[in-house]
């Protein structure tokens, strides 16, 4: 195969303490870093396990009752004839190469055959629009792109608008202008001696979702897949396990879907399911489930909520759930209970960001996670609560979730942002904006976005503790909380709520909904006004888009008349 001196890398401390259900207390004690000199994602994720022939790596469901399964002898092969076809159109080490593709194997074969090469790759969310792609493309300098023709037109129709693209190659039909993937691969050899990389060469540019200005592409290195085996490993309570196998509705071009799910699986040989949706179904989902055996969930808390509107699901789909976990996303207490009510798990909620990812998490397993909890410090990672002076604070003090450098999950920098990547860090502190507070026994708690804190009359009220109060009302599916303008107390607490029923919409409802939250938590953290919506703005990512609702409330709010108490 391509790459034989990194093939032999195998990293088995968390197959053996999946074997030997070792405590927290004795992970943390037990771990270290094992990072070789040398190592590439590409290899690591299909040549190592290409000599069993026919060790399944994808499951690829393509929705119209036919399927395809790909083993790792396959992505192996493809992937080294498709980056002797790259090699040939002149992408060389550093170079750019953007992959617009939903879950398939295709999407696989592409980012491997991109880090064997040593070039950059570029994913790219396929419900992107037309600008949103030129700027990425054009801020990456992306030399080639990889699609499929239902996405091709967006491409084709601002080719000009494209300086540095030089081919756009698609994996089922060609169009005037693109090349045909299997064409390409019709006469090319196997045989292909990969990039030497380094463990901390430049591998990916996620970009961020860009809820505040332009979305800014976060730079990782090859060690980045190894910085999240921690973090997988325990929130899937010990992955992996015999006959696990693992899916996600995350798209494979958000750090969730490649770095929780995708690439980890594939590293320890665990099977993942591909499946395309153009929209999550949460019938459907279950469906797949029973379809597939599948026994390992990532989920973002929209669709977890989405699941538990279906009524009696064990009762309807013989499902063998085995771990579940979800983050972007405080989940809610009620959910989680939920969960562990109606389908018999518990979800293991872990905490990350595009930048530095899978650094906090549950582990049912190994400790007894708390309540409405992010859990605790992953192995190898160092988290702490810090000021605005990086100073760490004591437990129990809000402050801003910071993890220190260095770390293999941690990005190298923003591509073309030199100023950015310096305001992100104080000392060695990479600074998440998330505030929180950690306990003496280390669990975190999110507390909201440094933006998403409420200055109401001299209190700091935190919009994550409201909207957790609000969904554990019966009607309630989900909520979200700002700091909507006040001429008298600067802001005041506004609750945006979707109802299970939207029928039962009220000024009853509204009024009950207040007191619900000023009898649980505090006088002056209750809603003073709440707005009932059908749906939520939200990042491509899945996560609710606060900044939206703040800004319209600003404008809507701005000189307004003081809210009655």
């Amino acid at each position: 195969m391509g790459c034989p001196w990194s093939s032999s890398y195998e990293s088995d401390f968390w197959e053996k303490a999946a074997q030997d259900q070792s405590p927290y207390p004795v992970i943390q004690d037990q771990f270290s870093w094992n990072v070789p000199e040398y190592y590439n994602i590409g290899c690591d994720v299909s040549d190592k396990r290409a000599a069993h022939r026919g060790q399944v790596a994808i499951i690829y469901d393509k929705g119209n009752g036919g399927h395809e399964k790909w083993t790792f002898w396959d992505l192996a092969t493809v992937s080294d004839r498709f980056a002797n076809v790259l090699r040939g159109l002149g992408l060389q080490r550093g170079d750019r190469m953007a992959v617009f593709l939903s879950q398939c194997p295709e999407l696989v074969v592409a980012h491997i055959s991109g880090y064997k090469l040593g070039a950059i790759v570029v994913p790219l969310f396929v419900l992107f629009g037309p600008e949103a792609l030129i700027y990425r493309l054009n801020d990456s300098n992306a030399k080639v792109l990889v699609t499929d023709k239902a996405h091709a037109s967006v491409i084709m129709d601002n080719r000009n608008k494209l300086p540095d693209l030089e081919h756009v190659i698609l994996v089922d039909e060609s169009v005037p202008g693109t090349s045909l993937l299997a064409g390409l691969l019709a006469n090319s050899s196997t045989q292909i001696q990969a990039v030497m990389t380094h463990h901390d060469d430049p591998a990916v540019i996620i970009y961020t979702s860009g809820t505040t200005g332009a979305a800014k592409g976060a730079l990782h290195a090859h060690q980045v897949l190894l910085g999240h085996l921690p973090g997988v490993s325990l929130s899937h309570d010990l992955f992996p396990r015999p006959g696990d196998v693992i899916w996600t509705p995350a798209d494979w071009a958000w750090i969730g879907g490649m770095f929780d799910v995708l690439f980890p699986a594939l590293h320890w040989g665990v099977p993942v399911l591909a499946r395309r949706m153009e929209k999550f179904d949460p019938e459907e989902a279950y469906s797949m489930l029973e379809k597939w055996g599948i026994r390992n969930l990532f989920l973002p808390p929209t669709a977890i909520k989405m699941m538990r509107q279906v009524e009696n699901p064990r009762n309807r789909w013989s499902l063998d759930i085995r771990s579940m976990a979800s983050g972007g996303e405080p989940l809610g207490q009620q959910t989680v209970e939920w969960a562990r009510e109606t389908l018999g798990i518990n979800i293991n909620e872990f905490y990350g960001q595009t930048e530095c990812n899978m650094v906090l998490a549950n582990s049912h397993t190994i400790f007894q996670p708390k309540p409405n909890s992010m859990g605790r410090a992953m192995p190898g990672h160092k988290v702490a609560i810090v000021d605005k002076s990086g100073k760490e604070v004591v437990n129990g003090c809000v402050g801003e979730i910071a993890v220190l450098r260095p770390d293999p999950v941690m990005f190298l920098k923003y591509w073309n942002r030199p100023e950015a990547t310096a305001s992100k860090f104080t000392g060695d502190w990479l600074r998440t904006g998330d505030m929180g507070q950690q306990d003496e026994e280390g669990y975190f708690t999110f507390s909201g976005r440094e933006d998403d804190i409420i200055s109401s009359a001299g209190y700091r009220i935190g919009s994550a503790e409201v909207e957790e109060v609000l969904v554990k009302h019966a009607d309630v599916l989900m909520a979200a909380v700002v700091g909507a303008p006040d001429p008298v107390r600067g802001q005041v607490v506004k609750a945006f709520v979707q109802l299970v029923d939207s029928s039962k919409e009220s000024a009853e409802l509204m009024d009950e909904l207040k007191q619900w939250v000023k009898i649980r938590l505090a006088a002056h953290e209750y809603p003073r006004i709440v707005e009932f919506v059908k749906d939520f703005p939200m990042t491509p990512s899945g996560k609710i888009q606060r900044s939206v609702l703040r800004q319209r409330e600003e404008k809507t709010q701005a000189g307004g008349e003081p809210v009655n108490p």
